[in-house]
């Protein structure tokens, strides 16, 4: 009977060999003829592609096996506080990210071969919301190394840096030249995404590690020169971001008071000045900035009758000047246009915020440039010229005969960001940027160091993960130290020697003079035998699994509150809604563990000499559940082929 194309779509199974690959018919022709290859099963450890894709470097899979119940935690610790843990030691705001980060990790997720990729960001947020439910809090080293580290700027990078080198045991100044911490979580991205009350508490978290002193309104070049830095701390960090927006390159936008940036106009917003906008709003860009910027744009709405010091782009230019409150009774909806020149299939905002913003109300122009800026006699923008564009060799072109105008009263360019060097011009590398290497370490500046989007914008996590790597060069240049070769796959790894520690079965110490000869050791406690770590070199693809092994299982996915286009005014209610415990734990048991064990038994079950077998309860852990009675193992292949995570590779013997 055949399968049914409904059933294909929900139960979809993968073989290892297509119809006639296989050259031995006969099973027992096959055993026999592999025993002649010598190879038997030995278990290679490689960092999933969830991992590998994620510029924060997290052990998604390590946290995904604690919430599901897979890995256990140290006795006396509870699982939730366990996944905090794990996920912080490479990102201390999972709240946070969990809620805005546009997850590469789940674009490299090996499920998407199957059905749909593992649902991480979701998971996150709930391992951060209840850690801040819970009142959980980071653990600091009581010694102190007497280094003190200067870290310039107080955003994902800056916070992070300072609670790595705090775990190291050195202490921090931060110098912030904002009136508060946080960067672009605060004065980049809106409440209604990132919710005041649960950044405050991540934040307060790393500080209440001590020994971390914070200076606000202070910038460096202007309140605080670099000689004096230098003179007082041990090593400086660079984690300034790109505090400036880009303007449009076109005729018309140099000097004209309503055309401003969208790093400008968010910033003015989640300071709490810009209260209303303009009646006709169009901006230009495809990002998530851009994104931000129309969705805020509709819930701000505009007033019919604005006095001129109340004009949106006063409020945003000047840095002082503030709407009143009363306005936003008056506020009416506003007409909100974004253009992108790219497709929307390809452009860089995630494809569900351009949906929400859609709904929301937004006009999305897709495929077309800005020419030129329409001006009155009075030099105020009064629209925006485009024209269908066509990509060629990287660079838009306008298409003759597709031009018209868009009427604007407010144009807004968020087409990326720049450096502001303005008194730190001798560390500009020509493009309003600064330089780092590999450790990122500044060349030809011993005790500078670079993290975050000053060396290139790019994302949060992005951010986050380089912040750990200077912290890294940074601790080894205080102590004096080699800074340590960074691996292939630079992530936080997995140890299955830290695990085993950790459960009181790490090996015991080979003491050669007590031993003897070193020969004839496998049956000894003095090492992890038929074991290999290719995780700081290899990432696991889809190819290694045994898909066939997983079930079709649907996400679970977060709620969204996403207003409608009548509903949109005045909505500042949190977007996205987390998901519940059993909904968490059950979409981490989605995960497929690729590159370690997850315990399925297949091993055990289809080994048809029972060589493959189960580690006695009392020595088990994560990564050491079954071992391989050699003597039995004739070299069949079959636990290699079943295995569905990729973690038993045929090559011992070799």
């Amino acid at each position: 009977m055949a399968t049914s194309s409904d059933e294909m779509k929900t139960k979809p199974t993968w073989r290892r060999f297509k119809d006639g690959d296989n050259v031995w018919q006969d099973l027992t022709d096959k055993i026999f003829n592999q025993d002649r290859s010598h190879k038997c099963p030995t278990y290679v450890h490689k960092t999933p592609p969830c991992q590998g894709s994620c510029p924060s470097g997290e052990d998604i899979r390590g946290w995904l096996q604690i919430v599901r119940g897979l890995e256990q935690p140290p006795k006396g610790m509870d699982w939730r506080e366990y996944a905090f843990r794990r996920s912080t030691d490479a990102n201390p705001f999972p709240a946070m990210m969990g809620r805005v980060c546009p997850a590469p990790c789940q674009d490299g997720c090996n499920r998407n071969e199957l059905e749909d990729f593992v649902g991480i960001n979701a998971v996150e947020q709930f391992i951060g919301d209840t850690a801040i439910a819970n009142g959980y809090q980071f653990e600091a080293p009581e010694f102190d190394t007497g280094k003190r580290i200067a870290i310039v700027g107080g955003g994902p990078a800056g916070l992070a840096a300072a609670y790595q080198l705090r775990r190291k045991g050195h202490g921090c100044t931060i110098f912030e030249a904002n009136d508060g911490l946080g960067g672009m979580f605060r004065y980049g991205i809106p409440g209604y995404r990132v919710p005041r009350d649960k950044l405050d508490a991540e934040i307060q978290r790393i500080l209440d590690m001590g020994r971390i002193e914070v200076r606000l309104n202070t910038r460096v070049g202007r309140d605080i020169t670099v000689e004096q830095l230098e003179k007082d701390y041990n090593a400086i960090l660079w984690a300034i971001g790109c505090q400036t927006g880009r303007g449009l390159p076109v005729p018309g936008w140099e000097g004209t008071p309503n055309c401003v940036t969208g790093v400008a106009f968010l910033k003015a917003f989640n300071e709490g000045r810009l209260k209303v906008t303009a009646r006709r709003v169009v901006c230009v860009g495809g990002g998530d900035t851009s994104i931000d910027v129309v969705s805020v744009a509709r819930r701000l709405g505009h007033i019919s009758k604005t006095h001129p010091n109340e004009l949106p782009e006063r409020v945003i230019r000047d840095g002082y000047v503030a709407h009143d409150a009363a306005l936003t009774a008056a506020a009416e909806g506003a007409e909100v246009t974004l253009t992108s020149l790219f497709a929307r299939s390809q452009m860089t905002a995630a494809e569900h915020e351009v949906s929400d913003a859609i709904r929301e109300g937004v006009t999305i122009l897709d495929g077309v440039m800005p020419i030129e800026v329409i001006k009155d006699e009075s030099g105020r923008a009064t629209g925006l010229k485009i024209a269908d564009c066509i990509m060629k060799d990287g660079r838009p072109l306008p298409v003759e005969g597709t031009e018209r105008i868009l009427e604007a009263d407010l144009i807004v360019a968020a087409i990326g960001q720049g450096g502001d060097l303005s008194g730190l011009e001798q560390f500009d590398n020509g493009r309003g940027l600064m330089n780092a290497d590999r450790f990122h370490q500044m060349p030809g500046r011993p005790g500078h160091f670079v993290a975050g989007d000053i060396i290139r914008p790019h994302l949060l996590t992005t951010a986050i993960g380089q912040a750990w790597v200077a912290a890294e060069s940074i601790h080894a240049y205080v102590m004096q130290e080699e800074p340590k070769r960074r691996p292939k796959v630079d992530v936080h790894h997995f140890n299955l020697l830290d695990k085993l520690t950790e459960a009181n079965l790490a090996p015991e110490l080979f003491d050669v003079e007590q031993r003897g000869d070193l020969r004839g050791t496998s049956s000894g406690n003095w090492a992890i035998h038929n074991y290999e770590d290719r995780s700081g070199s290899e990432i696991i693809s889809h190819e290694e699994l045994f898909l066939g092994h997983f079930n079709y299982v649907p996400r679970n996915k977060r709620k969204e509150e996403v207003p409608a286009a009548e509903e949109v005014l005045g909505h500042f209610h949190e977007r996205v809604i987390g998901l519940t415990e059993e909904e968490a734990i059950a979409e981490a048991k989605r995960c497929m563990s690729c590159g370690l064990c997850f315990e399925c038994d297949n091993c055990v079950i289809f080994c048809p000499q029972d060589a493959v077998y189960r580690v006695d309860k009392s020595q088990r852990t994560t990564g050491r559940y079954v071992a391989t009675d050699y003597a039995r193992c004739i070299g069949c292949h079959i636990c290699a082929d079943v295995c569905p995570t990729g973690y038993i590779k045929m090559g011992l013997g070799e």
